[in-house]
């Protein structure tokens, strides 16, 4: 039974006594009646403001009693003080994340656009990977690695919320993208690596094309999740750009090379999926998340310190006072 985060109690069917509290009230209340006798007098005026403060303090006096049956019960109860341990042996999964940041990102089928909302289920992906270590990659016309392997995903998540169209050179090279990627995992000691990238066009840029990334990825045993995002038919994409760097956009046909998609994610034996939505990119993330789990060991040390002491001795405490107080200062006078 925990009434704190941290404090429990080993034996709380002792806390029933409290029940008892209105029935201790009600005999106290029964025999102050019966101890001092009632002086009937025709007219209460001469002694209607002969109450001192002593007196009223005396009547409080049982309270103490009560306040020391109450800690006295907390202290049958045995609360105890838990102090928890973990200790975590996790073989965790090596995870390279590799986003797309061509201008056709900022296409607006998603809202508020393609871009955003990946970044927004990457981020939610990234949290519920606490024991992995997690790198991003980026990729358009050329591609690099804008986050190493890392177990701070503080930083992971803070790259992925900075990304934005138009700093690299325009362009889609899904081979630039997944080598870079590979490139950073090949080297990993762990025995689950993976890649999953995203991305929402057709492979049009780069000077290692992307069957030639995926055998790559083969040969080091990474297995390779590919992800196209975007809707079916047509959607509001930039097809031009002003002096000024803003983006013009106008209706333009979403095309994606699924097959060369399928094809990276059956040489890697990873899978490929099709996101025509944010829920549905949600899912397709919750599905990795699924297949890939992380085994973790955990071994939890539970530690007590005993607090029933400090009650009992409150509570000899409060009887002492009241005793001490009903027999000196608050001494009546039979």
């Amino acid at each position: 039974m925990n009434i704190f985060n941290n404090i429990a109690f080993l034996y709380p069917q002792f806390l029933l006594l409290l029940l008892l509290l209105p029935a201790i009230i009600w005999w106290y209340r029964k025999q102050y009646r019966r101890r001092y006798a009632t002086l009937r007098m025709s007219s209460l005026q001469s002694v209607e403001k002969t109450s001192s403060t002593k007196g009223r303090l005396r009547a409080l006096l049982p309270l103490l009693r009560l306040l020391a049956f109450l800690l006295l019960v907390l202290a049958l109860a045995r609360p105890r003080e838990l102090f928890k341990e973990e200790e975590v042996n996790a073989e965790g999964i090596d995870i390279m994340l590799v986003m797309d940041l061509s201008s056709s990102m900022l296409a607006r089928d998603f809202e508020p656009d393609r871009l955003e909302v990946c970044k927004r289920v990457a981020i939610e992906f990234v949290e519920k990977r606490p024991y992995d270590r997690i790198g991003l990659s980026v990729f358009a016309g050329e591609a690099y690695t804008q986050c190493p392997l890392t177990t701070d995903h503080r930083v992971v998540k803070d790259f992925l919320s900075e990304l934005s169209c138009g700093t690299l050179e325009d362009g889609t090279a899904i081979g630039m993208g997944l080598a870079t990627a590979v490139n950073r995992l090949k080297e990993s000691p762990s025995e689950s690596k993976i890649v999953i990238l995203l991305t929402d066009g057709v492979n049009n840029a780069g000077y290692i094309k992307p069957e030639t990334a995926a055998e790559i990825a083969q040969e080091f045993d990474i297995k390779t999740y590919t992800i196209g995002v975007g809707t079916n038919g047509d959607a509001l994409t930039p097809v031009n750009r002003r002096s000024d760097g803003q983006y013009l956009f106008g209706l333009a046909r979403v095309e994606i090379d699924e097959q060369l998609l399928q094809q990276i994610a059956q040489m890697t034996g990873g899978q490929y999926y099709r996101a025509l939505s944010e829920e549905g990119l949600e899912e397709i993330y919750n599905e990795i998340d699924r297949l890939e789990k992380t085994e973790i060991e955990v071994t939890v040390f539970r530690r007590y310190q005993e607090l029933f002491h400090f009650l009992v001795v409150a509570a000899m405490l409060c009887l002492v006072l009241e005793i001490l107080l009903r027999y000196t200062i608050f001494r009546a006078i039979p």
